[in-house]
């Protein structure tokens, strides 16, 4: 069993540490079930990527943005967001950590889908 607070504390270290301000890491891969810890420092951004047919994103620490469609939003510790079906990115607005969860193929969507955000 992974600890999400250890894990959280260890890359937000790594994402100070990084010259691009980021750190993932892909803790839970079951079939199409994915589960990876994000952490970004202020400032940092994640570039508009596909999005996978289902998936959310829970704040662990901090305040991110989340981008693309039509209104950002903003989202803070504590928060769990499902992400949109369609193109987005995000934007750490302090150091954070997020908890990305997607199921990467569906029944009548067989092909995979490749995880570009992470780092």
């Amino acid at each position: 069993m992974d600890d999400l607070t250890t894990l959280a504390r260890h890359h937000l270290d790594q994402a100070k540490a990084d010259p691009h301000g980021r750190s993932a890491h892909l803790f839970l891969h079951d079939g199409p079930l994915r589960q990876s810890v994000i952490a970004m420092v202020s400032g940092c951004e994640l570039d508009e990527h596909n999005a996978p047919p289902a998936a959310s994103l829970q704040v662990l620490y901090g305040h991110v943005r989340l981008t693309g469609g039509v209104d950002p939003l903003d989202l803070i510790a504590g928060q769990l967001q499902e992400l949109p079906h369609e193109r987005h990115g995000l934007r750490a607005l302090e150091d954070s950590v997020v908890l990305l969860t997607a199921v990467t193929a569906t029944h009548g969507c067989p092909a995979p889908y490749e995880d570009t955000a992470t780092a």
